[in-house]
């Protein structure tokens, strides 16, 4: 009986070993899939990343003395008097069942 049970051990010994091997294979494996997958900070329009290459083109012009192009940036865009006219009434529509909610409780 003494060599099955040392058999015994050894085997649970092999077993955590390889589960703290998996373990930490499927932790570098995650950390590698998920540096790939998650993305910090704000996307950049393809817009503004017109407008910044517009201007590291103006800086290398200026410094080599050619002639800069002026960047010049559209004006602001303007919703319609009928748009603003939608938002306002949605929103007083959210605020008054907001406020019938607030008052049935």
């Amino acid at each position: 009986m003494p060599n099955i049970t040392s058999v015994l051990n050894q085997l649970e010994q092999e077993r955590s070993r390889l589960t703290a091997q998996l373990e930490r294979l499927s932790n570098a494996l995650s950390a590698l899939t998920g540096a790939s997958n998650t993305r910090r900070g704000r996307a950049i329009s393809a817009a503004g990343r017109a407008r910044i290459a517009a201007a590291q083109r103006a800086r290398w012009a200026k410094v080599k003395g050619e002639n800069v192009v002026s960047i010049a940036r559209g004006g602001r865009r303007k919703m319609s008097a009928a748009a603003i006219a939608r938002i306002r009434a949605a929103q007083k529509a959210r605020w008054a069942k907001w406020r019938k909610v607030q008052k049935k409780a």
